[in-house]
């Protein structure tokens, strides 16, 4: 039985409806594994802790190594200290809006596939770390703005979406450029743009990189802290 009040949250219905999601269910908990889910295997956990922390062994055991619970920090945490073998390994802001942004600069753009080399070349320089890549597993397509000259100033990608969450990533401004307002234009201009035909869209951002929290904020999106655990390799969990 689908229990609504755990299944309705935002994580876990963008999980349950990407691809190859697999679910465990229990009274008060919900687990969705799905791979390559924003760069990670995750295990997207909600519900109350006592149900979470009886369903998640199961999940773990069903799964490869590779696979992290992901969460709110307070779920996350919570199973990290019940769970012997886990470890928290990131903490992140879940932003997201409901409704348009309406900032968009006539500049901005979808690029086609000829663009790749353009939009790798940028995103290895102004932003290495970035989980969405050209080619990438579930990276769908790029937007982009150019200068007068033609050259490739900022991009953004729409990644991981699902029929219900347009997902937004790899969100890159060239060194040279910043400062400009480039960065809040393109992502404006691929919010709105997937926003058309879903309820909302969102992202996942460093909460310590005060700088991008700051320009979504303007941008009307709302913050969430997250986090993701890993298996620790000299304990397991216990089922």
């Amino acid at each position: 039985m689908i229990d609504i009040a755990v299944e309705g949250d935002p994580l876990v219905r963008w999980a349950l409806h990407a691809p190859g999601a697999r679910v465990w269910r229990r009274p008060g908990a919900v687990v969705v594994a799905c791979p390559d889910l924003s760069h990670w295997d995750r295990l997207v956990m909600n519900g109350e802790p006592d149900a979470v922390a009886a369903l998640l062994p199961e999940a773990l055991a069903g799964t490869g190594e590779t696979f992290r619970p992901f969460g709110t920090e307070e779920l996350v945490t919570e199973m990290v200290a019940r769970l012997p073998g886990l470890e928290v390994s990131v903490t992140l802001g879940w932003m997201e809006t409901t409704g348009p942004v309406g900032r968009a600069t006539g500049a901005a753009a979808w690029l086609g596939d000829g663009d790749r080399a353009e939009v790798t070349a940028l995103i290895d320089e102004a932003y290495p770390e970035s989980y969405a890549r050209p080619g990438g597993a579930g990276v769908r397509r790029w937007a982009g703005i150019r200068d007068a000259d033609g050259t490739l100033l900022t991009v953004a990608a729409e990644a991981w979406s699902t029929v219900e969450i347009g997902f937004m990533s790899g969100v890159a401004t060239r060194p040279s450029a910043r400062g400009r307002g480039l960065g809040a234009a393109i992502c404006a201009f691929v919010a709105d743009e997937l926003l058309s035909g879903r309820e909302r869209v969102a992202l996942l951002v460093d909460h310590r990189n005060t700088a991008a929290l700051a320009t979504y904020t303007r941008l009307g999106f709302t913050t969430r802290r997250v986090a993701a655990a890993r298996r620790s390799q000299a304990v397991r969990v216990a089922v």
